[in-house]
């Protein structure tokens, strides 16, 4: 194997640099910092939520209240949801606030399609604002798999359970 292509790599730093002076874009920095923020706050929200879930979930079993568990992962999806929803217009706010598109819809549209990572529509950014997609669409990547992985839980407290009886049935060994 020829290892010769590996010889003209610029080193890391060259490489930053020269992406860094081509964005030449001093906001992007804001963008990712507020990304991170939205990563810590979004995985802080779903712990509270997960954490939450299996307290009640305990509580439930401790009283021996069967089924209710169910509503309260439906409730537990459902904040999950809502929890992104609020991170896509937290996006598109940044963006009106930036002025990235002319029009507040337009960038609501952009915000959802980048960070569900759809890429759907079709938006001419301009060169300052081209690593944008893909900010927004890591941080919805990341937000995504801390969502299943707290959902993941939740159903495996939910589906762990032993089989539990009508205490009104008794059981066949009375």
């Amino acid at each position: 194997m020829d290892f010769s292509i590996f010889s003209n790599l610029p080193s890391f730093s060259t490489l930053f640099s020269e992406i860094n002076a081509d964005m030449g874009n001093s906001q992007i920095w804001f963008i990712i910092v507020a990304a991170c923020l939205m990563l810590a706050v979004h995985g802080v929200a779903v712990l509270t939520i997960a954490g939450t879930f299996h307290a009640l979930d305990r509580h439930m079993q401790n009283r021996k209240i069967y089924g209710a568990n169910f509503l309260s992962y439906f409730i537990a999806i459902l904040l999950i949801v809502g929890s992104h929803l609020c991170e896509i217009v937290a996006w598109a706010y940044l963006c009106v606030a930036l002025k990235v598109f002319p029009t507040n819809p337009q960038t609501f549209y952009f915000a959802g399609e980048m960070y569900t990572t759809v890429g759907y529509g079709d938006y001419s950014l301009s060169e300052q604002w081209r690593i944008l997609p893909i900010i927004i669409s890591f941080s919805g990547i990341f937000a995504v798999s801390m969502s299943g992985a707290a959902m993941y839980s939740m159903m495996g407290t939910l589906l762990g359970h032993p089989d539990e009886k009508n205490p009104a049935e008794g059981s066949p060994t009375d």
